[in-house]
């Protein structure tokens, strides 16, 4: 998917939602644990009652993997799922990988190629070798961690070097990568403060947004400082969606929050 078609589904939505699919077995409807696929069971129900109201779906891997093979079976027919019913929706792989450069091409292979991925979240701290073979796959996204939501931000992120924060050091080195221009970036909605210092080295991106609901961050403080002309954000929320209710009317219930933040997100949009 490229920038353009994910703008005009913003617009056509009148939302900047991304909803996080982080499936934990303990705490879905227990109903749901009779079920082949209990993973694949619930997601399919989020999505059926909230693709309306969304723009992307981000997975966070570690929620599959931990399941070992079935868990990673559930993830491909999820994403196979999304793909197959709702095209326009931008995918994300919450994966945060990182590593020397033909082991980055391999992992780039896995989400974009064979589970079709739209785009991966990576970590930067090895530098531009073990990005840079993301960003040469063609109308695919990587989403590089800029400044993350939790508190271990501040043991590094936050940190001068030369008078400057590292975390302003990552986003102006990568700026200079190769096919930089697929780079998006994750920026924790707890930071929205800073939002308008990385506005200004990267203000055409897409920022990817966690934080939103049950860690505390605030979608107002996150637009006022983070919007551009593109709107150029996509807010992530995770349990405050997905575990609105562990009955049987689950899906219905994450269908009512998904729709109060996409009212939300309307009203800033007009």
């Amino acid at each position: 998917m490229t920038t353009s078609q994910l703008v005009q589904q913003i617009k056509k939505k009148k939302s900047f939602l991304c909803i996080g699919l982080d499936v934990d077995l303990n705490k879905i409807p227990k109903h749901l644990l009779r079920e082949d696929d209990p993973i694949f069971a619930f997601n399919k129900a989020i999505i059926d009652a909230t693709h309306h109201l969304c723009v992307a779906y981000k997975p966070n891997t570690a929620f599959y993997e931990a399941y070992g093979i079935k868990g990673w079976q559930a993830l491909e027919k999820t994403i196979n799922y999304i793909n197959e019913n709702h095209p326009e929706i931008f995918t994300i792989a919450d994966a945060k990988r990182g590593d020397i450069g033909n082991t980055s091409t391999m992992y780039a292979k896995a989400f974009f190629e064979d589970l079709a991925f739209d785009s991966v979240t990576v970590a930067p701290y090895m530098g531009k070798d073990s990005v840079e073979p993301f960003l040469a796959f063609n109308d695919k996204h990587t989403i590089m961690l800029a400044l993350t939501s939790n508190e271990g931000a501040f043991d590094f992120q936050t940190k001068q070097i030369d008078g400057k924060e590292v975390y302003k050091h990552v986003l102006e080195t990568s700026k200079s990568w190769k096919n930089a221009e697929n780079l998006m970036y994750v920026v924790g909605a707890t930071k929205a403060e800073y939002l308008a210092d990385i506005r200004n080295i990267i203000p055409d991106s897409f920022l990817l947004v966690p934080g939103v609901g049950a860690q505390g961050g605030n979608l107002q403080d996150v637009c006022k400082y983070g919007m551009n002309d593109n709107v150029g954000l996509l807010i992530n929320s995770s349990r405050g969606i997905i575990y609105a209710s562990n009955n049987e009317d689950f899906a219905q219930m994450s269908a009512h929050k998904a729709e109060a933040l996409q009212k939300e997100m309307a009203l800033i949009l007009e």
